[in-house]
């Protein structure tokens, strides 16, 4: 009887505690006394994995040779008996120098005979473990891919990014240590599988692979079972709207948050009408059983319809997320690179008030950086050091076949590069085309900045015009359209286009969705475009003075016009609406023709 109350007094102490802290944490109205327990459980355990995850980042960044050259050489050894390890001799690497020496840089077409023996459901090919999934690549920049993926990765990046994110988030943000539930704008995809029985499909941030924390999300679970976009993002606004208290709005892009504000526009005021009932609108095209459980998870609530309403009916979109939302405070998605745009609508809009935090830096190929800056604008990325092994090609050597390449510890602050990674899933000395500028170190560790992809440039007279150099120029131009914002663009090479214009020298034509499409932009401000580029870049003024290359020719496309183009890629193509991303640089006439149906001023 003693050593029963002696395990007994401490064990309700330690649960009288629990509760208590449970009790008395900020938490959401749809909250039950289990739910909300669940979601106190989750993110402690992530709070404390983070915390250890962030104290071994910290070692590693201290020396970062040992860290790389360790992770290199023990993936090789792990890989030697494999068919690729053995055709590629890695039992007699022993250096860094050794593997670069015998192993060439390489892109996705050197792996996919590798790939497709691995979809038969051969096993050892290019790792020793076997693949959990087949991850197909948004193919903004080019054709989807297909690459596989461990469940080791999986956990890793879990442990080595997400848990270490968000240590730095509520290190940053201390008010997001509370029991508030997140509204993520995120969708289950359509999965197949490949002829070994594996599922084919996005290895981006889905309900299928967040199992584990959906009870966090202000969504009930049946949600997430609707697989048409459109459906779901109405559940999504729904359950969001009604519960007052939301705490964080995340997407795995801006562009997905503002869509999704531009949606609620449109559904608002049938979503007030739901949430005034309790039920879920019969209009909504889903299955009758998760129309069930959804209106099982929706309380009548006329009051919080009536506050909807109230700031609907205000016209101003300025700070509504705020309005809507009084106890948000934060905003968790991607903001670098062609995601800029979106997040700097969304802090000028929508979301006034909010902060934006970019938490990773990610591909399909797993963790490449972590932003433990958590305030800093433009986001900048640690290199997930443990992660991948990396190597740097100097930008203006990335155009060769097999260029001389830096380490780690050899790169410069305020050069650019492109990347190429050594990953867990069997891609080795890999090209998978991002360019990044090295903006500081962390200890040894570099901090990039993401610039741009390395397919989305323009190239009519061999000046290649980056991504980010046009983005910079046309965003200086537009600011001083004021109160006219730009709402998305795109451009093209003129060699897409059967139109070259009055003269044979070619050209890039510029698609711009402006958030008033009834005022036709002028000559002059078409000008404007030209001529800040031509401050930007010498080598595009010098084709533009010598008449090799003809003006901007520019089409003022009307709005919503760039929602559509994200509806016909996601319908053609691979790609998931969690996937998705512009493209700044149009590469098919298909996706062209979809903007010049749209075209309402040509200059």
């Amino acid at each position: 009887m003693g050593f029963l109350k002696g395990v007994l007094t401490p064990v309700c102490g330690i649960s009288a505690i629990l509760c208590f802290d449970v009790a008395r944490r900020k938490a959401s109205s749809s909250h039950t006394f289990r739910s909300k327990f669940d979601h106190y459980i989750a993110i402690a355990g992530l709070s404390w994995v983070g915390w250890f995850a962030r104290r071994k980042l910290d070692k590693c960044c201290k020396n970062v040779t040992e860290t790389q050259n360790k992770l290199l050489l023990g993936r090789l050894k792990e890989n030697a008996e494999t068919q690729y390890g053995r055709e590629y001799k890695f039992l007699e690497i022993q250096t860094r120098e050794e593997y670069v020496k015998q192993h060439p840089l390489t892109y996705i077409s050197h792996y996919e005979p590798y790939i497709q023996q691995m979809m038969k459901g051969e096993e050892k090919v290019l790792t020793s473990r076997q693949p959990v999934i087949f991850a197909v690549t948004s193919g903004t920049s080019g054709k989807s891919s297909i690459l596989p993926m461990t469940k080791h990765q999986g956990f890793m990046f879990f442990i080595q990014g997400i848990s270490v994110v968000y240590h730095s988030l509520l290190k940053t943000f201390p008010e997001n240590n509370n029991l508030q539930k997140t509204l993520k704008f995120f969708y289950t995809p359509k999965w197949r599988k490949s002829e070994c029985g594996i599922l084919i499909g996005p290895n981006s941030s889905s309900p299928t692979n967040s199992k584990h924390l959906l009870n966090i999300y202000s969504t009930p679970k049946a949600g997430f079972e609707i697989l048409r976009e459109p459906e779901a993002l109405y559940v999504h606004l729904l359950f969001g709207l009604a519960d007052k208290s939301l705490g964080m709005l995340e997407a795995n892009f801006s562009s997905l948050i503002l869509s999704s504000f531009d949606a609620l526009y449109q559904y608002w005021s049938d979503i007030a009408d739901d949430i005034e009932r309790g039920e879920v609108n019969l209009k909504l095209n889903i299955d009758e059983s998760v129309r069930k459980e959804l209106n099982a998870a929706l309380t009548p609530n006329p009051q919080r319809a009536s506050e909807i309403r109230d700031v609907m009916k205000t016209g101003s979109k300025v700070g509504i997320g705020k309005r809507l939302w009084p106890d948000c405070n934060l905003i968790l998605s991607a903001d670098s690179g062609s995601f800029d745009l979106p997040a700097k609508i969304l802090r000028e809009t929508y979301c006034e008030g909010i902060p934006i935090y970019s938490p990773l830096y990610a591909a399909s190929e797993g963790l490449l950086g972590l932003n433990i800056w958590p305030k800093n604008h433009p986001s900048r990325y640690l290199l997930a050091v443990q992660s991948m092994f990396f190597e740097f090609i100097p930008v203006e050597h990335s155009t060769e076949d097999q260029p001389s390449t830096l380490f780690m510890d050899q790169v410069e602050k305020g050069e650019e590069y492109e990347l190429v990674i050594t990953n867990a899933s069997g891609f080795y000395r890999y090209r998978f085309g991002d360019i990044v500028k090295v903006v500081d170190f962390y200890h040894q560790c570099p901090v990039i900045e993401f610039k741009h992809r390395k397919g989305q440039f323009l190239n009519v007279r061999g000046e290649k015009t980056s991504e980010s150099l046009f983005y910079q120029a046309l965003t200086k131009t537009t600011s001083a359209w004021f109160p006219r914002k730009l709402l998305n663009y795109c451009c093209v090479e003129s060699l897409l286009i059967e139109n070259k214009g009055d003269s044979y020298a070619p050209f890039y034509h510029l698609f711009l969705e402006i958030d008033d499409d009834s005022k036709p932009l002028t000559v002059d401000q078409r000008e404007m475009i030209d001529k800040e580029l031509c401050s930007r870049s010498y080598v595009y003024e010098s084709f533009r003075n010598k008449g090799s290359i003809q003006p901007i020719k520019v089409h003022q496309v009307k709005v919503g016009t760039f929602e559509e183009l994200r509806k016909f890629t996601i319908d053609n193509s691979q790609a998931s609406a969690n996937q998705y991303k512009v493209p700044r640089v149009l590469k098919t006439k298909e996706a062209v023709s979809v903007l010049l149906k749209n075209v309402v001023n040509e200059l």
